[in-house]
């Protein structure tokens, strides 16, 4: 037994954030950053925590799925933006929402959300639950450097949610960790220790593009194909591919490595930026509530980031 999904939603704040303002606070330009990550414009919060967005896109999956809060067994949430390291993103989401069920977080930055896709298939396959939410939330703004025009360009704020039920349709997925933060790194601050002897790197994303890319499209591409022969299949049978959004190009890029149209990738980078662990969930939701996703549909989601790490797994709608 693995699991079947049960209903999606997602939560942007409501302040959209354009190019154009980027490039008040930064030497940039709409054509630059369209070229370069494919972003035109992103949702940025002003008064809510990546819990506060997190439990929003909860309330919404939970709505979409007819599946009541109280039902709810495990609550399995990602993020490296929440506001304190402890309670945890998922704790707070489970204040908010006023239930009573364990939670857990697992950081394995964008890819993260794959991660919790596979805790959850365990849970399942111990019988230990019924119901289980799995949501991402990122408040990426409070960790961009905002005078940094390589990466405060590409980032978003939001949050997306899955309700996952008993059944059989996590079909296979892969996982690869390289651990460093030579090509991606978000310091925390060192504290006041007098013994502590290593400096403050400035506490905000800190990532190399070109190596990201790299590693990125390489990702994609080698978990791709990985998933898609360990079920027997071919990419034709795939409805659709649902990637982390972390850059038009990247996926632009794997679609042709690998062979297979570009409108069978489904994309949302252009208006969402870059929202981390909760960028496949967000697209998810979407793809469902616009009716693209119809029973026995086969959905390959790849991911890649900071770990380094990259995750792809194939469900069944």
């Amino acid at each position: 037994m693995s699991f079947s999904i049960l209903g999606t939603g997602m939560y942007v704040p409501p302040k959209i954030v354009t190019n154009d303002d980027i490039a008040k606070l930064v030497d940039t330009n709409d054509e630059w950053i369209r070229q370069r990550v494919g972003v035109r414009q992103r949702h940025i919060s002003t008064n809510e925590t990546a819990a506060d967005m997190g439990a929003k896109a909860a309330l919404a999956a939970l709505e979409n799925s007819g599946v009541k809060k109280e039902e709810i067994d495990l609550i399995l949430a990602a993020s490296v933006s929440g506001e304190s390291i402890s309670p945890s993103v998922s704790c707070m989401i489970q204040n908010i929402l006023g239930v009573k069920c364990m939670t857990m977080d697992i950081n394995a930055a964008c890819s993260a959300f794959v991660f919790m896709l596979d805790t959850a298939a365990g849970f399942f396959a111990r019988k230990r639950v019924k119901k289980v939410l799995v949501i991402g939330a990122e408040r990426l703004s409070r960790i961009v450097d905002w005078e940094d025009r390589n990466t405060c360009v590409i980032f978003g704020d939001g949050a997306g949610a899955l309700v996952l039920g008993e059944g059989d349709d996590y079909l296979e997925s892969v996982f690869h960790v390289k651990g460093g933060d030579d090509v991606i790194d978000i310091p925390q601050l060192i504290g006041k220790s007098p013994f502590f002897e290593l400096e403050q790197k400035k506490p905000y994303i800190h990532m190399r593009g070109q190596d990201t890319f790299r590693f990125a499209v390489k990702a994609i591409c080698k978990d791709s194909k990985y998933v898609i022969k360990q079920c027997g299949m071919r990419f034709e049978d795939i409805k659709y591919i649902v990637p982390h959004q972390a850059n038009q190009r990247i996926i632009d890029f794997a679609s042709e490595l690998l062979h297979v149209p570009k409108e069978k990738f489904y994309t949302n980078i252009d208006r969402m930026g870059n929202t981390s662990s909760a960028s496949i969930p967000i697209a998810l939701d979407e793809l469902n509530r616009a009716g693209k996703l119809q029973k026995g549909d086969y959905v390959l989601m790849p991911a890649f980031g900071g770990g380094l790490a990259s995750a792809a797994c194939l469900v069944r709608w």
